[in-house]
């Protein structure tokens, strides 16, 4: 699909298989969902700028390269995108956060804001938008869409897994947007859930059912 990329890798799809499996624990989940979180930010922020520096290692100086130009930002789409966010900042750990309480009505399946909270100077940044489920696509739109009018330009949106009508959705509301997945799943069943998908994040996150 246009403007889609499955990150495909072999460890992603190994540790994805087991958080489909409905007997996995809750640590079992929240361990799997930091680890493949990580491993999906490499590809996701595979384009940052370098810039050239000189260091003196124990042995001689050099020349080489160090991250430049915009400041990261993490944005999670409150609760369960605080799953990916985790991984992402053992990695990045300088990178600000920001949190966006968003949730999908159950009979209009349309997305509910409750909360926004993000950092200054947000068209300065490059924004990685975080949701595990990218289902309806109305609230990673949403969330997109917030974070736009805070001033965000340079915009991606990471789901561990999503639907064909979910990333049709948000791309026909955010074209400029590029998802990043570590699934396409098949399709959504009546009540809205990602098939196969892997249940309620949030819930299997914070064992909360």
């Amino acid at each position: 699909m246009d403007g889609l990329t499955v990150i495909d890798h072999p460890l992603i799809v190994h540790k994805l298989t087991l958080m489909r499996d409905k007997e996995a624990s809750t640590v079992k989940f929240r361990t799997l969902l930091r680890e493949i979180s990580m491993l999906l930010a490499y590809e996701v922020l595979r384009d940052l700028e370098l810039e050239d520096i000189e260091i003196e290692t124990p042995v001689a100086p050099m020349k080489t390269k160090k991250l430049a130009g915009k400041k990261l930002c993490f944005v999670s789409v409150l609760r369960a995108g605080d799953g990916l966010l985790q991984g992402m900042l053992d990695l990045i750990p300088g990178a600000r956060v920001g949190h966006l309480g968003m949730y999908r009505d159950p009979k209009t399946l349309q997305p509910v804001a409750y909360y926004n909270k993000l950092p200054e100077k947000m068209e300065d940044r490059v924004a990685i938008v975080v949701d595990p489920m990218l289902a309806t696509g109305g609230s990673g739109a949403a969330a997109v869409s917030e974070v736009k009018r805070a001033g965000a330009t340079d915009i991606r949106f990471v789901a561990l897994v999503a639907a064909p009508e979910g990333v049709e959705t948000f791309r026909k509301e955010h074209p400029d947007v590029q998802v990043f997945t570590a699934a396409l799943d098949s399709h959504l069943n009546e009540k809205g859930y990602i098939v196969p998908g892997l249940g309620d994040a949030g819930d299997r996150l914070f064992g909360t059912k």
